[in-house]
């Protein structure tokens, strides 16, 4: 399945696996890395591994299960096997942001495995099930555990196991969190139907501002029109139309948040045609009006200030 490009297209499609083979040092519990973005992991991915990744740098776009949501440093998260997940985030061509993610990844049967010698570890599974949907950490949780992952990347061997520990602990006591996913989300978990969404959902990224149509967007995929909505709905959890418009009001939120633009302007730079359907999509997604979010913003970041 060949995508052709739109006129102006803001970067290559990706074209990467969309399964990730995860190795593990036989000296090593669980794997610690600290990645640049981007490099040919930065996909819509799943593993069977569960995952704690946190977003050092940079903003972007989450998508975790049919979770679409916008994250900025500091961004804390657990994803559970078999879940697909990618954290985005615009660069221009031959940009590298160094040292975006922490990621760290380990085998959840293991852990439970081991709780025949070590009791303890039984205390793990509720947050295990929990974490089976996706979790995002705030407040005091995802600082102190943002701090931990960070020292395990100058420890080793069993001072870094402790430190992992400290965290799992720390992830599966707290009541800071939110889950990302629905229990419901089961995508068609097969490497050719993976490859297809992950094009798809990097080709919406990128043009996300301009006038796509469901039509046109199939065609692309080499399917009907209604063939890729069902197609699109399984494997993302999302409509067609609602994935697009809340990558759009992602970018109003980020605009609105970060820029003096007038209103009427953010509207067509996102991909609206027109301010009352531009507003009426934002007040079901934000409960208020665009100009609202704008003074909310403002006043957050005096209070910060």
């Amino acid at each position: 399945m060949a995508f052709r490009q739109r006129k102006n297209p803001v970067a290559t499609l990706r074209t990467a696996p969309a399964f990730e083979h995860i190795v593990t040092e036989a000296s090593d519990s669980f794997l610690w890395r600290l990645d640049d973005y981007p490099w040919e992991r930065n996909v819509w991915n799943f593993h069977p591994e569960y995952e704690i990744h946190l977003l050092r740098k940079s903003s972007g776009v989450v998508l975790v299960g049919d979770h679409i949501g916008e994250f900025g440093p500091g961004y804390l998260t657990i994803v559970g096997g078999g879940l697909p997940h990618d954290w985005v985030t615009a660069v221009q061509p031959g940009e590298l942001i160094e040292g975006r993610d922490i990621v760290l990844q380990f085998d959840a049967q293991r852990l439970r495995g081991s709780a025949g010698l070590l009791p303890e570890l039984r205390e793990l599974e509720p947050f295990l099930e929990r974490s089976a949907r996706g979790m995002v950490f705030h407040g005091r949780t995802a600082l102190e555990g943002a701090a931990l992952m960070e020292r395990m990347g100058t420890v080793h061997g069993l001072a870094r196991l402790c430190l992992f520990l400290e965290l799992v602990d720390l992830l599966a006591r707290t009541d800071e969190y939110e889950l990302l996913s629905s229990p419901d989300f089961s995508p068609v978990l097969d490497a050719a139907s993976l490859d297809i969404i992950q094009r798809a959902l990097t080709y919406l990224f990128q043009h996300f501002a301009e006038d796509l149509k469901l039509p046109e967007v199939a065609e692309l995929a080499g399917m009907t029109e209604s063939t890729f909505s069902r197609f699109f709905q399984k494997n993302t959890g999302n409509s067609f139309s609602d994935h697009l418009a809340k990558l759009r009001l992602w970018q109003a939120c980020k605009l609105l948040a970060d820029t003096d633009i007038p209103i009427t302007d953010i509207c067509f730079q996102v991909g609206y045609m027109n301010i009352s359907n531009f507003n009426r999509a934002f007040m079901r997604k934000h409960k208020m009006t665009p100009s609202s979010y704008r003074k909310l913003s403002r006043q957050r970041l005096t209070m910060r200030a």
